[in-house]
């Protein structure tokens, strides 16, 4: 065996890893060499879990291991492969598997000139809401690998922008604003009731929670994917995230994307809703969710973030009220409207003109990039929307 080639292989292996999302590190890098010398490359069961116990570290990864092993040291053509299986109809070929997207664009060769992917110019032709309530299953594309990047990206952004808060507990600090006296008392009983020096505290602070309402409704279904990623990523990034979806009903969806892997938690939340693209009624999902979630959710100085173009199919019936509710309930309401990028946006569908004065701020968000720069928006405007 050409120990060289094998070590290039290897470390290209590793790469391939990192561009698929796995957190690997020089450090393990280091030590899959260390255990593939050791194993060697006989027995393909012994090789795998030793490149197995070196280079994963959490359960949710094991899939892409899995993935990119079997790709990278047994079928080479796999990109081209999957390419062919996501154009292929649904009846003529399996779903893959929720990695195969990022792990066939990690094993593409790093020297090879694919051409630039056209940037797609989308018109929205149809500014109206649908009057139907459609009850059906969406079929997400993959996530690919920037995709996954540029999420967790974004999040980390925003979740660095959102201030912690005091609470009502205290935490030891030898420069607190108040004397701590159970301490001070506990600190002269263990020297005798001599005097010793006060102890102090100071309020302890934390995040507070974030709140995403988003619209899945037929006028945001080319957005709700982006707005899905963005949320699975923000809920691993920070803790006390609540995500709820809604078109013709609320549906809360937190417990789904606690899935690592963002393709399994999407995956999760496509077979518990079921109004994908259908009607919208924003002031029934918002008066559902005042009902049904406020007070759990919406607590010790909660952000909520309300993701919407404001087409109502109920023209805005009950939405006063439900917004009014909500705002009243939470911190900061921040309305983040994909129609907005459009210079020609004008507030004339009833839903939008309900909205705009019950919310503390109004903000574009279209796709990934946008998002990315909804963290300097919400930091900069006003001193800190957060």
């Amino acid at each position: 065996m050409n120990e060289s080639r094998f070590a290039d292989n290897l470390m290209r292996f590793c790469r391939v890893l990192r561009a698929a999302g796995l957190p690997v590190g020089p450090g393990r890098t280091l030590d899959a060499a260390r255990a593939a010398a050791h194993v060697g490359v006989r027995r393909r069961d012994d090789f795998y879990w030793a490149l197995h116990a070196t280079l994963v570290g959490r359960r949710e990864s094991e899939a892409v291991f899995d993935e990119a092993f079997h790709a990278f040291w047994t079928m080479p053509d796999l990109p081209e492969a999957l390419d062919m299986a996501a154009a292929a109809p649904e009846s003529a070929a399996p779903r893959p598997a929720p990695a195969a997207r990022r792990v066939g664009e990690a094993l593409r060769a790093p020297g090879r000139d694919d051409p630039p992917a056209e940037r797609e110019i989308v018109f929205d032709s149809a500014l109206t809401a649908s009057a139907r309530e459609v009850l059906r299953k969406r079929d997400f594309e993959r996530m690919s690998a920037a995709e996954f990047a540029l999420a967790r990206e974004a999040a980390g952004a925003l979740a660095r922008r959102i201030a912690p808060l005091p609470t009502r507990r205290f935490r030891p600090d030898r420069r607190g604003e108040s004397i701590d006296p159970r301490r001070t008392l506990r600190a002269q009983l263990r020297s005798g009731g001599a005097l010793a020096p006060p102890a102090r505290r100071r309020r302890a602070r934390r995040p507070p929670p974030l709140v995403l309402l988003c619209d899945i409704s037929g006028s945001m279904g080319r957005y709700s994917r982006v707005l899905l990623h963005f949320a699975h990523a923000l809920a691993g990034r920070r803790e006390r995230v609540h995500a709820f979806v809604f078109g013709t009903r609320l549906t809360a969806v937190t417990r789904h994307l606690r899935h690592r892997d963002p393709d399994a938690a999407l995956d999760a939340v496509v077979e518990a809703v079921d109004d994908w693209s259908g009607g919208t009624r924003i002031g029934a999902a918002l008066e559902s969710f005042n009902r049904r979630w406020s007070r759990r959710v919406l607590g010790q100085g909660a952000v909520a973030l309300l993701v919407t173009d404001g087409l109502d199919r109920d023209a805005g019936a009950g939405l006063a009220a439900a917004a009014d509710r909500l705002r009243r309930s939470c911190r900061r309401l921040i309305w983040l409207n994909p129609l907005l990028r459009y210079e020609a946006f004008e507030p004339r569908a009833a839903g939008v003109r309900v909205l705009l004065p019950r919310v503390d701020s109004h903000l574009p968000t279209h796709d990934l990039d946008s998002v990315a720069a909804l963290a300097e928006a919400l930091g900069g405007a006003r001193g800190g929307l957060l």
